[in-house]
């Protein structure tokens, strides 16, 4: 079985060569045909489409992620049907105990799986764009204000990443105020997440996507324990 620990997907994981586990227990991939042996695990992958309205991106999203459901054997009888909530969230109408969430930016399509609420999201990095400060808690913006131009623009790339995929993983999406709670970015490319409403600090990761040697995407995931 993939999501699991059965000898095929570990031998099919080592002929690939993908995915890794890092620091918060997540398997990170690049490729849709990745198998994974255990959850959670967020999927990076660079596709040729540049969808120009929401209904392209919402289908490159949805066939991505089927693309990748499909690798992985616990979907093989059940399927891997998506369809979506009030609120807009992709669900897993055959597998209610898994949680999925996807994003897209610049072609590139993130999916996340998880046994338990998970967020993902890709931002595009704008070393020419303004900052809404205003949108960011007063932490974050003492936080960006001390950094000079182009690293600025990276780390708010990864802090707003890191919200969106947090309020993905709340339910909320951005009816939750960006501004009412608090990412630090940390070291060995793991954020803390500071919310008021909790008694926690949930822990997610970030990665960073290059395009001819620069620094052009920042994608982010994390996973909320269940309550």
């Amino acid at each position: 079985m993939c999501i699991g620990s059965g000898d095929a997907c570990l031998a099919r994981k080592a002929r690939q060569g993908l995915g890794r586990r890092v620091a918060c227990g997540m398997i990170w991939a690049d490729d849709p045909a990745f198998c994974a042996p255990t959850l959670p695990a967020i999927w990076l992958v660079a596709t040729p489409a540049r969808p120009a309205n929401r209904a392209d991106r919402s289908r490159l999203r949805r066939e991505t992620a089927q693309a990748v459901l499909a690798r992985q054997d616990r979907f093989a009888e059940a399927g891997a049907e998506i369809g979506h909530l009030a609120s807009g969230q992709p669900v897993l109408r055959a597998r209610p105990g898994l949680h999925l969430s996807l994003a897209t930016r610049g072609g590139v399509v993130a999916v996340g799986l998880a046994r338990s609420a998970v967020g993902v999201d890709v931002e595009a990095v704008d070393p020419a764009g303004e900052i809404p400060f205003a949108l960011l808690h007063p932490q974050e913006r003492e936080a960006l204000g001390s950094l000079p131009g182009e690293a600025q623009a990276v780390a708010f790339a990864l802090i707003w990443a890191a919200k969106e995929a947090y309020v993905k993983a709340l339910g909320t999406g951005l009816l939750r105020a960006p501004e009412s709670f608090a990412v630090a970015l940390r070291a060995e490319a793991e954020f803390s997440v500071f919310d008021p409403e909790r008694a926690d600090s949930p822990r997610g990761q970030t990665r960073l996507i290059k395009n001819g040697g620069q620094v052009a995407l920042a994608a982010a995931a994390i996973v909320l324990d269940a309550t």
